[in-house]
């Protein structure tokens, strides 16, 4: 057995419970979504010592001031993208690169921006070690966006910004879609661009 599947296999229970009461509970309808779900070990990216928690229904610091989102905002994201398999994905903030594995899932290519280059280096590596090949890397402010890889059929904020940077919407394509929590860092609101 390889690393991805003894990571798969690892908290199976935990990861079932989720699904149940904190995506389908709370009203997310995507398979999609929740296949993927299922299948990335959200353990893993986390801190060791906070595995134990890692699929309850709360955000989890990992370092430099940062914390993985909690898995119904992952879920009820990724859901609003109605992603298809073929899309070209930006995500603005890797940080522990969960959100970039559900993504990875579900997209034909993931362009993954991290600000915090420590972030950016371990998420990379874990990512890599997983089995991830459709995922490009960089650590930049996001803020800006990734001009020479654009357009891009979908991107995604996910930490919060007071606003949307015009020069993202700049970078989507025809049709494309946008999706950040917009606000100060107490209370935002999802803003949807499609």
């Amino acid at each position: 057995m390889d690393l991805t599947e003894q990571a798969v296999q690892a908290y199976v229970g935990q990861r079932r419970k989720m699904i149940e009461e904190q995506l389908l509970g709370r009203g997310i309808k995507d398979l999609l979504v929740m296949e993927a779900m299922s299948r990335v070990p959200r353990h893993l990216f986390v801190n060791s010592s906070l595995r134990h928690r890692a699929y309850g229904d709360c955000p989890l610091p990992i370092g430099e001031n940062q914390t993985i989102s909690q898995p119904y905002i992952v879920a009820l994201m990724t859901q609003a993208l109605q992603l298809k398999g073929e899309e070209r994905v930006l995500e603005i903030g890797t940080g522990s690169g969960y959100q970039t594995a559900i993504l990875a899932q579900l997209a034909s290519q993931v362009f993954t921006i991290e600000r915090i280059k420590s972030l950016a280096k371990n998420t990379k590596l874990l990512l890599e070690r997983l089995g991830y090949e459709n995922i490009t890397f960089k650590a930049f402010d996001g803020t800006y966006g990734w001009r020479d890889q654009s357009p891009f059929d979908v991107i995604l904020v996910s930490a919060s910004t007071p606003s949307v940077p015009e020069v993202l919407i700049e970078q989507l394509a025809d049709k494309g879609r946008l999706i950040a929590p917009v606000g100060k860092k107490e209370s935002q609101d999802l803003f949807v661009l499609t």
